[in-house]
């Protein structure tokens, strides 16, 4: 069986609730350097991947959705897969990367009343990030003054941002006024520079993106929603639209940072900040359920971030005020974290130390043994020189890869500082690797004997091991679908909204006026994705902000707690969910153990030796299959090298335990 018909092969972790009654169901992770598609369909999963086109993310959606087309049909026929489609999820790590990267718009800030720059940059890790962002493109107006005046410093200030190089501006007030003080500055700039006209700055007004009394954690908000914005709103209009030629029968659901889904007009750009991350966190948290691990971290290594995130006892660690980057946002948040390295991270050295990424080479023109242009060295090269990559095998054997490419990247950019060899450098790139991604996890979060670390990705197996050991940790879970492993996750998603309204009192009348309120939000929200009110499922919340700090409750029986803060700002929230198809997990471990199926055997370099290893081929194993290492465990998108002092173990759905004696 080749590589390719192996990636084809049905996978039997999944089950639909709705087998096929109402159409397949296709989930997308659009990444930096891959994107993975992963189709349900009734007891079958078909999966694959495809180079990321960042000049032309549609590109690459459509390239994707027909080589799974022809998994599935044996042929090239989107037009049959759509049909056949009942939903499509799509996720993309896109926003995270340009962040992480620092590569969007040039942005321009107003601020007024009590809010100004100086308060902006003093939030806990906003600095840096104020610099990269902003810069000093920021203006200052008083709306308090003479009206002729107002209207000349508001013309002055877009000019002086537009001179500055501020192609998109923020407007963002502080203080009690600061909606009615945004909307008069909103009222004087439409007149002054009205939207249709060429060359028209975007202006982007806080208390329009989300209502929240903290002024810089609204306004920072603002600011991240406006560097998401441009790229999100070009390819996801354009993907759905192509979609529609084709004949898709639903429209695109986007998967959002909150772990749920919905379509392209509903959906803030800020929302797809991390969404693929949170579509593995929603696999790792059904992992965790179904197998009963009291912690499960997680590590999805792609091209250009390691995405980390934990479940404590069957809930993804989240934050009320979400952060990127460590600043506080408006919005709740999974608590995961992109630390910049991954499978394209550039690897270089630096006097006498090596330093892995942020910066990433990406798809195009990729890591050096790709050999589509690219000089700089990544730990893919370092891996390809180790052995532990096969050229006729890699990506499922659709992918060549160039051995002396890699080398000479490797020399070129590593050896030749430092004065060693190749396989010695490689070596050093794989160990400041390991440290970086290790380290990371460390910090993250405590770990304990109740820790197993979930690994997925492209890029998450390939030395989970050793990962595994700087970490502290000695149980790690390799999904069946690793390699798609975000995609698969974005199955645990129903089509779903918040809503929420501001009381006026602090009593039952106040309470009914903004239930009522919310009520009509959310039917008029979810008419916007077709569906009906009663259609759906809805947890209704009340949430307290006092001091600065918010607390929500549960507000089933329809009255306010008796003892709320005297200073509390009060609100309502609906969250309300259309419930659509959702994958179901099987398998266990821990049954009897037969000997795993050998393949062959691979010469790799560990730990500064040449070993000849068994090769394993995790589409010929079955449940019950193991062994110990060291040895190569490989499938088609993934490899993964077994130490010495582990075992795999696999189980009948095809995952894969590896653990110490």
């Amino acid at each position: 069986m080749s590589p390719a018909t192996a990636a084809a092969m049905a996978q039997p972790t999944a089950v639909p609730h709705a087998a096929g009654a109402g159409g397949m169901l296709i989930n997308i992770d659009n990444g930096g350097t891959l994107t993975d598609i992963c189709v349900i369909a009734g007891a079958q999963v078909y999966r694959t991947k495809t180079l990321t086109t960042p000049y032309d993310l549609s590109k690459c959606l459509f390239e994707g959705l027909r080589k799974v087309s022809r998994l599935i049909y044996g042929e090239d026929d989107l037009l049959k897969l759509l049909r056949n489609t009942a939903h499509i999820r799509y996720s993309t790590t896109q926003g995270t990367n340009a962040l992480v990267e620092r590569k969007g718009p040039r942005l321009g800030l107003i601020t007024g009343g009590t809010l100004d720059a100086r308060t902006m940059r003093s939030q806990a890790g906003a600095a840096d990030l104020f610099d990269a962002l902003i810069g000093d493109r920021v203006a200052s107006l008083n709306v308090g003054g003479d009206e002729a005046a107002l209207q000349k410093a508001a013309v002055a200030a877009v000019n002086q941002l537009a001179s500055a190089g501020a192609n998109r501006i923020i407007v963002a007030f502080g203080g009690a006024d600061r909606g009615s003080a945004e909307r008069h500055v909103r009222s004087v700039l439409l007149r002054k520079f009205p939207p249709h006209l060429l060359g028209a700055i975007p202006l982007l007004y806080s208390h329009e993106v989300v209502e929240d009394d903290n002024d810089p954690r609204r306004a920072w908000t603002a600011i991240f929603n406006a560097f998401l914005h441009p790229a999100m709103e070009r390819f996801l209009y354009a993907a759905e639209h192509k979609l529609r030629e084709n004949k898709a029968r639903n429209p695109l659901l986007i998967f959002r940072n909150d772990g749920h889904s919905g379509r392209v007009a509903k959906t803030t750009a800020v929302m797809t900040y991390s969404s693929g991350p949170r579509g593995g966190m929603e696999g790792a948290r059904a992992l965790a359920a179904h197998y009963g691990y009291l912690q499960l971290l997680s590590m999805d290594v792609g091209g250009t971030t390691t995405d980390i995130g934990v479940v404590d006892k069957g809930v993804v660690r989240s934050e009320t005020h979400g952060k990127v980057e460590g600043v506080a946002t408006s919005l709740p948040l999974s608590d995961v974290i992109s630390v910049g390295v991954g499978g394209s991270s550039i690897i270089k050295a630096e006097r006498e130390t090596i330093s892995v990424g942020p910066q990433s080479v990406g798809s195009a023109p990729g890591p050096a043994c790709f050999g589509l242009g690219g000089r700089l060295a990544t730990i893919t090269d370092a891996f390809l020189v180790q052995g532990l990559l096969d050229p006729a095998s890699f990506f499922g054997g659709e992918l060549k890869i160039d051995l002396e490419r890699a080398k000479a990247a490797i020399a070129e950019n590593v050896a030749s500082p430092l004065g060693i060899s190749v396989e010695a450098a490689a070596t050093r790139m794989e160990d400041a690797w390991v440290r970086k991604v290790a380290d990371a996890l460390k910090a993250y979060t405590r770990i304990s004997a109740d820790t197993t670390l979930a690994a997925f990705g492209g890029g998450g197996p390939f030395v989970v091991c050793r990962v595994a050991e700087a970490a502290g940790v000695s149980r790690v879970l390799i999904p069946g679908l690793a390699a798609v492993f975000s995609a698969f996750g974005l199955g645990f998603s129903d089509i779903a909204h918040r809503f929420e309204a501001v009381l006026a009192s602090r009593d039952a009348a106040g309470l009914k006026a903004a239930t009522d309120e919310v009520m009509q939000k959310a039917r008029r929200g979810m008419y916007g994705e077709n569906i009906e009110l009663d259609e759906c499922r809805i947890e209704t919340m009340l949430h307290i902000a006092s001091k600065g700090e918010t607390t929500t409750a549960a507000l089933s029986d329809g009255k306010l707690p008796s003892d709320l803060p005297s200073d509390a700002r009060l609100s309502v929230s609906l969250l309300v969910a259309k419930p659509i198809a959702q994958p179901q997990l099987s398998g266990k471990f821990g049954g009897a153990s037969k000997a795993a199926k050998a393949s062959g055997t691979r010469r790799i370099l560990s730990a500064g030796q040449w070993l000849d290893v068994p090769l394993y081929r995790a589409e010929e194993q079955r449940g019950g299959s193991g062994a110990a290492g060291p040895a190569v465990l490989e499938e088609a998108f993934y490899t993964c090298r077994i130490e010495a002092g582990w075992r795999f173990d696999f189980n009948d759905s095809g995952d894969i335990l590896l653990s110490t004696p």
